[in-house]
């Protein structure tokens, strides 16, 4: 059996509200949503300062 992997939206926009949302309800830091979902923390992170938002650890969201 195949493992799915978690696709993440294209769209900086969706992206912002679906990662700040797992990291509000599922997961306690950037990395370990990354590590879980076999994703690209400096992708993410870079893509969504594009349209200005920055992870802010200590309160593990975008901002």
């Amino acid at each position: 059996m195949e493992v799915q992997r978690h696709m993440l939206p294209k769209d900086s926009y969706m992206l912002l509200s679906v990662v700040n949302t797992k990291l509000r309800d599922e997961y306690p830091s950037l990395s370990e949503l990354c590590a879980s979902m076999a994703e690209d923390e400096d992708k993410i992170i870079n893509q969504l300062a594009l349209i200005g938002y920055e992870y802010n650890e200590s309160l593990n969201r975008f901002m």
